[in-house]
């Protein structure tokens, strides 16, 4: 029997028809909503496409509302402070009163035209002391007149401005810091303490030196009369110093127990930077191995100019502006230079 050939595609197509509605019958049985949903129109397929969307988006919208709530709890918790080493460091707080001792400490630089120390010097020792709970007020008498630098009579300058509330002082040169914080800067009570003792000072180790720091109490400075005024120019007005400690029979002491030697301070002054005057007229030469017996804090002349408070990085000082007198019949070396 011939058959065209146009019809073994249909027949084909049926067959395959029939396995097709066989295999959707079984479908159905295992998958109902499969049927169900083959048999949706394109405009039900849309809707429950944008409610499958919907469902997926709430979904993670409470997902992450959880992760965020966590986070937040977690940001809310303290986090440690983080110090940036370059900001400067806070300015030291004031140790309560009843940490500190009774005296008050009334430290005097002798000054002149040395700022790029003073700015070193001032913060140094505002730190130093107040780690070491020492009550004090940082006196810098600047000379401002026209007469060679004078040590000596800025010194009694200071003890003289230092005030009712300061009980003793240090005559501190302004190019010696101390950095042993092992050294003694309080009340020297059975005598002057040197602190800057020979066996410690980088520069100057004869027994008899008594300059850079010495500390003493107001009541034994003025049973010495205070420093000779006669000393105009550089140096030798602690020697005569240490001659007045003798003759007012107070004992001298000095540091024990220290074991940094010639470096327990450090020397900042330049001397090629800044000259000393260390000039000597011929009376001068001869007069100044000698004892002043007379002057003193007796015969001192000055006059305060102005008097400022100032701040050098977070550390108080008080700035004296100090004029000098000079009796140039008996001292005539004072205007040299």
């Amino acid at each position: 029997m011939m058959y065209s050939s146009r019809r073994k595609p249909v027949l084909y197509f049926k067959e395959e028809k029939r396995l097709n509605r066989n295999e959707m019958s079984k479908m159905d049985k295992t998958f109902p909503w499969l049927w169900r949903c083959s048999r949706c129109s394109v405009f039900q397929l849309f809707v429950l496409c944008v409610v499958l969307v919907l469902a997926s988006l709430l979904w993670l919208q409470l997902t992450c509302s959880g992760d965020m709530s966590s986070a937040q709890q977690r940001s809310a918790a303290p986090c440690p402070p983080v110090q940036d080493p370059r900001a400067k460091p806070e300015p030291e707080p004031e140790p309560e009163p009843g940490a500190w001792g009774p005296h008050t400490l009334a430290l005097v630089v002798p000054f002149r035209e040395r700022f790029e120390e003073l700015l070193v010097f001032v913060p140094f020792m505002h730190s130093f002391l107040n780690k070491k709970k020492i009550r004090h007020k940082i006196i810098v008498v600047n000379q401002i007149d026209h007469y060679r630098f004078n040590r000596a009579s800025l010194i009694n300058v200071g003890y003289l401005e230092s005030g009712n509330d300061t009980d003793y002082l240090a005559m501190h040169d302004v190019d010696l810091l101390p950095l042993n914080p092992a050294l003694d800067y309080g009340f020297p009570l059975d005598g002057p303490f040197h602190v800057a003792s020979p066996e410690l000072h980088p520069l100057y180790h004869y027994k008899t030196y008594v300059g850079g720091i010495l500390l003493l109490t107001k009541r034994h400075y003025k049973m010495c009369n205070g420093m000779s005024n006669r000393f105009w120019g550089w140096g030798r007005e602690d020697d005569e110093f240490y001659r007045r400690l003798k003759k007012a029979e107070l004992q001298l002491y000095r540091p024990t127990g220290i074991t940094t030697g010639y470096k327990t301070f450090m020397h900042i002054h330049d001397p090629a930077w800044r000259k000393r005057d260390q000039k000597r007229v011929a009376s001068q030469k001869q007069e100044q191995f000698k004892v002043d017996p007379d002057g003193g804090l007796s015969n001192l002349r000055y006059s305060v100019e102005s008097r400022q408070e100032v701040t050098i990085s977070g550390a108080p000082c008080t700035i004296i502006n100090t004029k000098l007198e000079c009796e140039t019949e008996s001292t005539p070396w004072c205007l040299l230079g």
